[in-house]
């Protein structure tokens, strides 16, 4: 779990609104997905790896891992959430 202190500094590195912490549910769904086999990120490459948690987009379009305790905030790592 992040603090709020440093979610507070993070935004979304292609548009630069802020971020929140996606709730379990949508965590489950991402982590169903990966598991699936389905679930692509921007790039176009397949998630490898479980989810500890995401990053939304203040839009709920993008999202983006949190693995290993570690936000990934890369453009191409986020996650389109519109097909999941």
């Amino acid at each position: 779990m992040l603090s709020a202190d440093f979610l507070s500094l993070l935004c979304c590195p292609d548009d630069r609104t802020p971020l929140k912490q996606a709730n379990h549910e949508l965590v489950a769904q991402l982590n169903a997905a990966i598991e699936a086999g389905t679930l692509k990120n921007r790039g176009g490459q397949a998630v490898p790896k479980r989810l500890d948690g995401a990053l939304v987009r203040a839009d709920g379009q993008i999202a983006y891992p949190i693995v290993d305790e570690i936000p990934v905030l890369l453009i191409d790592e986020g996650i389109p959430l519109g097909d999941v």
